[in-house]
């Protein structure tokens, strides 16, 4: 998995990209018609980076993060969100999700963690969303790059967004932003986690290092290297088919439903107007 070959650089010019993703949530969130945003604030890096730029794009008077802790949640993630909160000086909800989301796992009979915990992210956008036409606010993105790619995400869960500041960013590119932003480093410095039960981590979860799959999707996304290039350049060939299969099982999940085309105008297809058109 390991290469001493030279590799795609995934350093950024974090200055630029700071004003162009402050640009976006400000410009994106008027063009919408609003001017406040809600961000659902894990404790993980992603989302503090999230409400970092939501500040900076909209003042700390139109941010409000949500804590959704559940019972098995680490107590850490909420202390680490707690951390974002008061650097920030932003206003905070904290609900417990334990009670519905174990009024549906009783009823579901035997379940797995994945299955448990796509119902702790689905219900935690209920809440969000919920928020969101409470406070009169958008809901802010945090899923990245690397996450969409993978499919390693709960379609209409954590993956759930108005606009998405991070979508175009790889993780290692998130640590590298979230340094800029001065995002506490303890926030930074810890295991990448979605919290979904104890133990859990991301890289576990997916059996390698998010150093090691970002390296390898910019050669593959970015780059357009070819299966035998890449191989080439040192990747593992069985890591480079793993990642290509996640890849392509997890496209259902980057795209709108697809709507069966019965007219000469259907949404999506022959009906794209930009969102902002007329506004």
């Amino acid at each position: 998995m390991e290469t001493s070959s030279p590799q795609s650089d995934l350093s950024l010019d974090s200055a630029t990209v700071c004003t162009i993703l402050v640009n976006f949530i400000r410009d994106e969130t008027r063009n919408a018609g609003f001017s406040r945003g809600v961000v659902g604030l894990s404790g993980g890096v992603d989302s503090a980076v999230t409400a970092y730029l939501a500040v900076r794009a909209l003042g700390r008077e139109n941010v409000r993060a949500v804590m959704m802790p559940y019972k098995a949640s680490s107590p850490d993630s909420l202390r680490d969100a707690k951390l974002v909160i008061d650097a920030l000086a932003i206003a905070s909800d904290t609900v417990d999700i334990t009670p519905m989301v174990d009024a549906y796992l009783a009823s579901a009979g035997t379940i797995d963690n994945v299955r448990a915990g796509n119902v702790m992210a689905r219900e935690r956008m209920i809440v969000l969303y919920d928020r969101s036409a409470r406070d009169g606010a958008l809901v802010l993105g945090t899923s990245n790059k690397t996450e969409s790619l993978l499919g390693y995400g709960t379609l209409f869960g954590d993956m759930a967004s108005a606009i998405n500041p991070l979508g175009d960013l790889y993780k290692t590119q998130i640590w590298q932003l979230a340094r800029a932003l001065e995002v506490p480093e303890r926030i930074i410095e810890k295991q990448p986690s979605a919290d979904l039960w104890t133990g859990q981590t991301d890289e576990g979860e997916l059996g390698f290092s998010y150093t090691d799959v970002d390296r390898l999707l910019y050669a593959m996304v970015d780059d357009r290297r070819t299966e035998g290039e890449l191989i080439a350049m040192g990747f593992a060939p069985e890591f480079v088919r793993q990642v290509q299969r996640l890849l392509q099982r997890s496209q259902f999940k980057r795209r709108p439903p697809l709507v069966a085309k019965i007219s000469h105008r259907t949404v999506n297809v022959d009906f794209r107007y930009a969102r902002d058109w007329g506004i």
